[in-house]
């Protein structure tokens, strides 16, 4: 079951090597830029790569998604097959909460980095952002809501959670990227129905365990405020 939720309350992978953003977005809403913050996304697992990441900043009423409720379709989409192209369109059409978006390219193999800059406007103190982990069926990594900050650089801990949108048979032909070259999105398939903490890989299938499982948090995100 998926739902869209505007939580106001409501051919991705294409190189093994992270880049700079490719793209920032500022809207009209927020005429004036209050600061611009510089992310680092390190991914500190062994086996899993994380496919293009798509950050947001946003006022402190918008979800990009809650736990124990469906995942929005564009969400799903992200996690099941990597394409942020969906979720990206939304964020930048929710103006009145989404200040600004950024997306890198490529994909973030285990520990490397990437860095991007993204804008936040006046009134406008929160940071989320997600990509998914390949080889899993429907897993991404995130941080939801955490505050920018006022000055200096914050360190985070991003943990991995499943959208609930696609069971995970751990089958390389329903899991898309290098490892697999299986599908994305599957069409009618349906998962636990609601977005959770992620239990890892299994190896009850095509995907040892021994070589993608992981624990506890999936990657470290330094965010620093830019001064220009």
């Amino acid at each position: 079951m998926k739902k869209t939720i505007l939580a106001v309350t409501a051919g991705v992978l294409l190189s093994s090597q992270p880049v700079l953003a490719e793209e920032d977005h500022f809207k009209g809403y927020y005429p004036h830029a209050a600061a611009t913050y510089e992310v680092t996304v390190t991914n500190i697992t062994r086996g899993q790569s994380f496919t293009p990441v798509l950050a947001a900043t946003h006022r402190n009423s918008f979800r990009l998604f809650q736990l124990g409720q469906p995942a929005s379709d564009e969400l799903s989409q992200l996690a099941e097959g990597g394409d942020i192209n969906p979720l990206k369109a939304l964020l930048d059409s929710s103006y009145r909460s989404v200040s600004s978006t950024a997306s890198t390219a490529g994909l973030l193999n285990p520990g490397q980095s990437t860095t991007f800059e993204i804008q936040a406007g006046h009134g406008v103190k929160r940071l989320s952002f997600a990509a998914m982990l390949i080889p899993t069926n429907d897993t991404f990594v995130s941080l939801s809501g955490v505050k920018l900050p006022k000055y200096g650089s914050k360190t985070y801990r991003a943990s991995a959670y499943d959208a609930g949108s696609e069971p995970n048979d751990e089958l390389c032909a329903n899991i898309p990227g290098p490892v697999c070259g299986g599908s994305g999105v599957s069409a009618g398939e349906s998962g636990e129905g609601f977005v959770h903490i992620s239990a890892g890989i299994h190896g009850e299938a095509d995907l040892a365990r021994s070589a993608y499982d992981w624990r506890e948090s999936v990657a470290n995100v330094t965010v620093r405020r830019v001064y220009k």
